[in-house]
């Protein structure tokens, strides 16, 4: 409203403002004088206010708006100053974070390849096969729960794919403890002097972690134990079970004779033979292996395996020979013609799936404790692993044949069963030649200096059988 338009009374407002009657009663109001000739005065609430000047406290809201604006912005102020101090230490905590990392990664890189070049014949090994952390996380996506293949009691291994899209394994412990770095630098130095198609191939390590990762090729078929024990009725073929068994043979014979030192695997077991997607075998798990001079016949050291696969004279006396493998793996035969766990059977006699198998291999009962696949597609071939068997389960490792003579005679039944499919009228021919060839296994056992009787004591595998009881 314009200040002329109108006015109240007839007096100016320093004279209206002295009397009672005064009109501008809200105290946030003014008085203007009347203008273009007019008498008297009007009121208008002050800047910022709004409401009737003529009223008691009629002018309101203007200080309340301007006091919330101040609030608001005192507000917004301070909330950005915290939200750069909060900022500003996050990245100097990360930081330092960053920087503690980068010093524990040499620490571990230092500690670590000492400890691997102390145990490697060939230093230069060492350069070759180093993976750094920032790879192998980016590989497996930082080590997600999703990439997890399988575990065991070395290690937890994840799916990683490299930057050159190479799929690989990696090991990596679970816990932290000097055994768990021993075992993973083991298995650099037995892994890195290996070069056999039925050894898992190792292709390198990360040393900047406490406990060195381990890298290996990628066998995506998983293991033989998968294969073997499924619900269903039927398994592994016969023909894969008798390879399988040759190959890993093999690869244990070149173990134990043919790498730059006697290497003993310690834990054979259906679990630590992995399957490509041809089913072939590849034996896996070196962390708890050892390796011996060819000089010595075995040394003494603390008990380590899987018990049901475990040596009875290793378990007794301490003393690793290459005949623990030897017992470790016909076990391992024993499962492939069962198809039976060694480490949880337990039948009506309450003694070991060995003890068992063999009390009735010795009463000619075999077919009774034999997988139904097994008798259905093995034929005699089956008697004839199982008298391999038979040889290398003996409580004393001097009674059992070495992994060179395993191999060879599995040959031979792999080589006689490809003469029968090669030639079909030689179909007769085969139960000769493997009876033959069983008795000359035996005769030939005689003349390296093994026992002529397998013949199983049921007293020492009852007692064996319950010294392992858990």
């Amino acid at each position: 409203m314009s200040p002329g338009a109108w006015g109240l009374g007839e007096l100016s407002c320093e004279e209206a403002a002295r009397r009672p009657d005064f009109g501008c009663r809200s105290k946030n109001s003014v008085c203007l004088n009347s203008t273009n000739g007019a008498e008297g005065y009007v009121c208008r609430c002050s800047d910022g206010y709004q409401g009737n000047p003529y009223m008691t406290n009629g002018c309101q809201g203007g200080r309340g708006r301007l006091a919330a604006g101040i609030i608001f912005s005192i507000g917004v102020g301070s909330g950005i100053i915290i939200l750069l101090l909060v900022l500003a230490v996050a990245f100097a905590i990360k930081k330092v974070k960053d920087q503690k990392a980068k010093r524990m990664k040499e620490y571990f890189f230092k500690q670590n390849r000492g400890l691997l070049l102390q145990q490697l014949v060939d230093t230069d090994i060492a350069e070759r096969m180093i993976f750094s952390l920032e790879e192998l996380e980016t590989a497996t996506n930082k080590f997600d729960e999703a990439r997890i293949l399988g575990g065991g009691g070395h290690g937890t291994v994840y799916k990683g794919i490299l930057s050159d899209q190479h799929v690989v394994a990696i090991k990596k412990s679970k816990t932290v403890i000097k055994r768990e770095i021993d075992e993973f630098i083991n298995e650099v130095a037995i892994l890195s002097q290996i070069n056999h198609r039925n050894v898992v191939k190792l292709f390198g390590c990360c040393l900047e972690t406490e406990v060195p990762l381990l890298i290996y090729e990628f066998i995506s078929n998983g293991t033989l134990y998968a294969h073997l024990h499924t619900d269903g009725p039927q398994s592994l073929s016969w023909k894969d079970r008798l390879r399988i068994a040759f190959e890993v043979a093999s690869s244990l014979a070149y173990l134990h004779s043919a790498a730059l030192i006697s290497i003993i695997h310690r834990d054979i077991k259906t679990s630590n033979i992995l399957l490509d997607d041809r089913l072939t075998a590849k034996v896996s798990d070196f962390g708890a292996s050892r390796g011996i001079a060819i000089d010595q016949s075995g040394v003494t050291t603390a008990i380590q395996g899987t018990y049901g696969y475990l040596d009875p004279e290793y378990y007794y006396t301490g003393r690793l020979t290459e005949k623990s493998d030897v017992y470790s793996f016909d076990v391992m035969l024993v499962e492939l013609l069962t198809r039976k766990k060694p480490t949880g059977y337990v039948p009506s006699e309450g003694v070991s799936l060995v003890a068992h198998f063999m009390l009735l291999l010795n009463q000619d009962r075999l077919k009774e404790v034999l997988d139904s696949q097994v008798s259905q597609e093995a034929g005699d071939e089956a008697k004839e692993v199982a008298a391999i068997a038979a040889m290398c389960l003996g409580m004393k490792g001097e009674d059992r044949p070495t992994m060179r003579y395993v191999e060879t005679k599995l040959q031979g039944l792999q080589s006689l069963e490809n003469t029968v499919k090669a030639d079909p009228e030689m179909e007769e021919v085969p139960v000769k030649l493997r009876h033959r060839t069983f008795e000359r296994s035996r005769d030939n056992a005689d003349k390296e200096g093994h026992s002529n009787s397998r013949r199983y004591s049921m007293e020492e595998a009852m007692l064996f059988s319950a010294s392992l009881q858990r």
